[in-house]
């Protein structure tokens, strides 16, 4: 296997969606899959003792695979995480980008959009199913329109929409911090302040909110 092969786990309590995905990867060339899971704590647990460049995560399975890119974001940053889950509910996609995970596809994708999406990702980059990232605008759009006497709101600073550039490209609080040399807290207000003008709940929304804030 080539040094340069990126390191995978695959956490799935189907034993035979497991060895597929496994199958796939190391077929398309380029990654090692390096350990299998079944839960949210074995995935947490294979982060900590092998820490793997990348870790696919289903949602369904004991412990919750959005928890487990929750703990892995917070105590392992340097491991990314993507969920490939059969789940296309928004909420989750939310929930999932807002827990740190770099990616989300929906089980039933092609071999070589799989192998495409870790490897954008390991690379830094971010990725929702794309039907899935235009339900989540037009959510947003609809919200927009329908609002009663809603406020205009106020314009982002150039720092704000710097850090919110960083959010979209998947960066964590903690390597926006590093890429701006400011604090991690200093980050943490930033996007405290860009929550309430935007006037959403998590990050995610915050990314959407913008580009129909930009495209209105």
């Amino acid at each position: 296997m080539s040094d340069f092969a990126i390191r995978v786990v695959v956490v799935d309590d189907h034993p035979v969606f497991r060895e597929g995905v496994t199958c796939c990867l190391e077929r398309a060339g380029g990654f090692e899959v390096i350990a299998h899971g079944g839960s949210a704590d074995e995935a947490i647990r294979i982060a900590r003792e092998m820490k793997p460049d990348l870790v696919l995560l289903d949602i369904n399975m004991p412990g919750n695979g959005i928890e487990a890119a929750r703990r892995i974001a917070a105590e392992y940053p340097s491991v990314k995480t993507v969920i490939l889950t059969a789940s296309e509910n928004e909420e989750h996609v939310a929930a999932a980008l807002e827990a740190g995970a770099r990616g989300y596809i929906v089980k039933g994708v092609s071999v070589s959009d799989l192998v495409r999406t870790v490897r954008a990702v390991h690379c830094g980059e971010s990725y929702v199913s794309p039907g899935l990232a235009a339900r989540l605008l037009t959510q947003m759009q609809k919200k927009r329109a329908t609002g009663r006497d809603e406020p205009e709101q106020p314009d982002l600073t150039i720092r704000e929409e710097e850090i919110l550039g960083h959010v979209s490209n998947g960066l964590t609080n903690k390597e926006i911090a590093k890429r701006l040399a400011i604090s991690e807290k200093t980050v943490k207000h930033y996007m405290t302040n860009i929550m309430q003008k935007l006037q959403v709940r998590n990050r995610v929304e915050a990314v959407m909110s913008n580009r129909v804030r930009r495209t209105s």
